[in-house]
């Protein structure tokens, strides 16, 4: 349990660091914690310094946890590929932001359960900036289609877009998908959509998030930095076909 307390200091000193460099304002970043296959009792000690934003990719792990993590405020995102037949779990059990929503029928559902529902929920749009088959996401020339399509629905409330970078140690590739992701932000937001915010930027991960920054991002999702390596690698959580 130090160990992710000494990890989360150096992760936070970074981003400060990161937005300090590039003229922002470090409050102005989010930190999500990606909590996938971590336990309740390290999620917790995470928390408990402070930190209010957990991330999941999978509904049976928000499921598994849910009980457990009751005892300490926070807010949950998911971040995975939401299957239509999840929708009515990630509703029930208070996803406050989902942050890959990347298709119409998935953003029609939603609209469905969440008017049955009488209840309303924030949305980024997930664009695939590396063009790679095996990751998901709206294609970049689509995303504005796909932002006019939904702006009309009432209980969708768009907040920003979400881009997973490419996985490459060649950091001009990974800077690549960022700057293309601001670009879309920026030529979405010109248009003036109603009822559609352009906020937030959803990218960077524990390998890459301050390139992410530096190109723009206010949300980062981190868990490896965090809590360690996994049994399998970052790829094989973010594609659920896998």
């Amino acid at each position: 349990m130090d160990s992710i307390l000494h990890n989360l200091q150096i992760i936070n000193e970074k981003i400060h660091r990161a937005t300090l460099q590039n003229g922002r304002n470090p409050e102005d970043i989010k930190l999500v914690l990606a909590t996938k296959t971590v336990s309740p009792e390290r999620i917790i000690t995470a928390l408990s310094t402070g930190e209010k934003f957990i991330g999941e990719n999978k509904i049976q792990e928000i499921i598994s946890k849910y009980d457990d993590l009751q005892t300490v405020p926070h807010k949950k995102h998911f971040i995975g590929h939401l299957q239509t037949n999840k929708i009515k779990d990630i509703i029930k059990y208070d996803v406050a932001c989902i942050e890959s929503v990347d298709r119409l029928d998935l953003a029609q559902k939603l609209q469905q359960r969440l008017t049955l529902e009488n209840k309303s929920m924030d949305i980024l749009i997930q664009v695939n900036t590396s063009g790679e088959s095996s990751k998901f996401g709206v294609r970049p020339e689509n995303t504005l289609d796909l932002v006019r399509s939904i702006a009309s629905m009432d209980r969708l409330h768009i907040k920003g877009l979400m881009t997973i970078g490419i996985f490459s140690d060649d950091h001009v590739k990974v800077r690549k998908c960022f700057k293309l992701l601001k670009q879309i932000r920026d030529q979405i937001a010109i248009q003036h959509i109603a009822g559609v915010e352009m906020k937030e930027l959803s990218m960077g991960m524990s390998g890459d998030f301050e390139i992410a920054i530096e190109e723009g991002a206010t949300i980062v999702r981190i868990g490896t930095a965090i809590f360690g390596k996994r049994i399998y690698p970052d790829s094989y959580y973010w594609n659920e076909s896998k």
